[in-house]
């Protein structure tokens, strides 16, 4: 028996979509799960963990969704405006980021909403946790890239960009970050900070996906999906992947080699075999059409190790400064996030905490 395996999509049409594949020999198959209709507007981003698949939407919700129960478990309830970008930390916090400039966090155990800050004073368009758990990295339309420590749920870095970010992602070992601006792909290194090399793409970026540390599947405004190394900026393989623009590309890994999964505005999600070493035109492994206008996907692909839970830190630290945080890393503790105050930017006018902030409402 095979590995279970889901592909999570939303779309304009409110449903969030869940089909589980079958990896045969040959063609695989995506057979319809669940249909998830709980929210009132557009799906605008899907998260998964172990256990649990969180949706946003324009209609200001948080949904979640037990895959253990197969149950709807709630709603989270803090944000005013489109709930614009949601990531699991492991399978202990889950963090969000809106059209308020919020970023919030919060405990899957009991979904408490643990931190509330103040991150930008436009709209938060994109957020990414460091694979430490320490750092957090957001880009808004204020026009800046924040680095925030999460220990004590405060600004570590602050750089003014040019143009407004639309995403921002860790690689996979922590020490680059990549943030992408309209058509280009701007690689950050960690300790300097400093862009070290550019990737322009020919139309607007969409979505990306660290395969490895150096490679990045990169989607747009076109039906091509292009694989490009960040540390030489060439691209290494690209190929048409639907009819119309793809929207969002995820992936996973089975014993030797990678899957790259890819939804579009036609309708389609397709599932595409990647050998990263010898960079071989990619096979189609199968397709599923939702009929749906997909705006975003996930995998969920639970192990069957289940992470420990986080240890308790008796003392948060104190230092901004990145390498000291990161340096926590080597005592291989996991950081448990207390709960504190909103955090108000500087100049910025204290904003009330709505009321039910972080409460969960039983379905």
């Amino acid at each position: 028996m095979g590995p279970v395996i889901e592909l999570i999509a939303g779309s304009y049409e409110q449903i969030a979509f869940g089909y589980r594949l079958s990896t045969g020999e040959e063609e695989w198959t995506a057979t319809a799960d669940f249909t998830h209709h709980a929210h009132t507007a557009s799906v605008s981003a899907v998260a998964t963990s172990e256990r649990y698949i969180a949706t946003g939407s324009r209609d200001e919700t948080i949904q979640i969704y037990d895959m253990k129960k197969r149950i709807e478990h709630g709603a989270l309830l803090h944000h005013d405006g489109t709930i614009s970008c949601l990531e699991f930390y492991g399978t202990s916090h889950l963090l969000s980021g809106g059209q308020d400039g919020l970023l919030c966090v919060w405990s899957t155990k009991n979904w408490e909403c643990l931190k509330s800050i103040r991150a930008h004073k436009g709209q938060v368009t994109s957020l990414s946790v460091h694979p430490s758990g320490k750092l957090a990295l957001t880009v808004g339309t204020d026009k800046t890239l924040r680095t925030w420590n999460l220990i004590d749920g405060r600004s570590a870095f602050i750089k003014n960009i040019k143009q407004n970010a639309v995403i921002v992602k860790w690689s996979p070992e922590g020490d680059k970050y990549v943030v992408v601006i309209g058509d280009k792909v701007d690689v950050y290194n960690l300790e300097t900070a400093t862009v070290t090399s550019t990737i322009i793409s020919p139309k607007r970026i969409s979505s990306i996906k660290f395969l490895t540390n150096s490679i990045l599947a990169i989607a747009g405004d076109d039906e091509t999906v292009r694989l490009c190394d960040i540390n030489t900026q060439k691209v290494l393989c690209e190929f048409e992947a639907h009819e119309t623009r793809v929207k969002s590309v995820d992936s996973f890994t089975m014993d030797d080699f990678c899957v790259l999964v890819t939804a579009s505005n036609d309708g389609f999600i397709k599932m595409w075999k990647l050998n990263l070493e010898s960079l071989e035109p990619p096979v189609l492994l199968g397709k599923v059409n939702t009929t749906a206008r997909l705006t975003c996907l996930a995998v969920w692909k639970p192990t069957t190790l289940q992470e420990p839970p986080p240890e308790v830190k008796t003392e948060p630290a104190t230092s901004h400064d990145i390498k000291d945080i990161l340096a926590l890393e080597k005592k291989r503790k996991r950081v448990r996030i207390s709960t504190v105050e909103v955090v108000q930017e500087d100049h910025a006018s204290p904003k009330k905490k709505k009321d039910g902030g972080g409460k969960k409402q039983k379905t």
